[in-house]
């Protein structure tokens, strides 16, 4: 059977916990041909995914911290022209039903078989190139968005609100009083009260996963994202 031939130019990121899987299907997507990169969990994907968005992302539903289908939801939200591949271990019709309905264009039950996968993300790279750019939605611009009733209900710009906790309040109005630049870490773990030099950091990392998963199921696209070496941004 002929190797698959890779769509040209197409990057794939692969979320993946597991380290020998992860690593072995990143060596294997490169062998045949395609740009592929591993990460462990949802924080570190986003991070390297605000920097440098990838084709298709291949993600494992279960993740520590953000799961794989909260991750789906959140991309297919505000990246309309991105692949989404669910690679997980659960093969009951009720799991790939609720996969497919949180944006994912396929579906692969554990063990895959990597000329399989390879095909998949051929295909979906051939939709993506196909696909019109005419409906596709244009992303709202972060001013649109607000902090309403004190900076406790966070809005957007089609009317949607969402209940802020006291962390994620202070989380946002950082980022807000940024509007459009990079909030820094240190700044965002002294609006959260914090003390820079005696921080667990994750929890800044945990608190954009969860208000990403909370938007996401209010049908909020929320523009934040990531940055390398600096913190987090509200910009499209």
């Amino acid at each position: 059977m002929p190797s698959p031939s890779p769509r040209p130019g197409l990057r794939i990121h692969v979320i993946e916990d597991d380290e020998d899987i992860r690593a072995e299907t990143v060596f294997a997507l490169g062998e045949l041909g395609f740009e592929a990169e591993g990460f462990g969990d949802a924080p570190s994907f986003y991070k390297a995914f605000a920097v440098q968005p990838c084709d298709i992302a291949v993600v494992d539903i279960g993740l520590p911290g953000e799961n794989g289908l909260a991750i789906v939801s959140h991309l297919r939200a505000v990246q309309r022209r991105l692949g989404l591949v669910l690679v997980t271990a659960r093969g009951e019709l009720e799991d790939r039903l609720l996969g497919l309905r949180e944006g994912a264009d396929a579906y692969l039950v554990k063990p895959v078989n990597m000329m399989e996968l390879a095909e998949t993300l051929n295909a979906v790279g051939r939709r993506l190139t196909a696909a019109p750019l005419a409906n596709a939605a244009p992303a709202p611009e972060p001013a649109d968005w607000r902090l309403l009733e004190g900076d406790w209900i966070l809005g957007d710009p089609e009317g949607r609100q969402m209940a802020l906790t006291t962390s994620e309040r202070a989380f946002l109005a950082c980022l807000f009083r940024q509007r459009g630049t990079a909030a820094s870490r240190d700044d965002l773990i002294r609006a959260l009260g914090g003390d820079v030099f005696d921080f667990d950091e994750h929890r800044i990392d945990a608190i954009a996963s969860r208000l990403r998963r909370k938007a996401a199921k209010l049908g909020m696209r929320l523009p934040l994202h990531s940055v390398r070496g600096t913190g987090y941004v509200l910009a499209n």
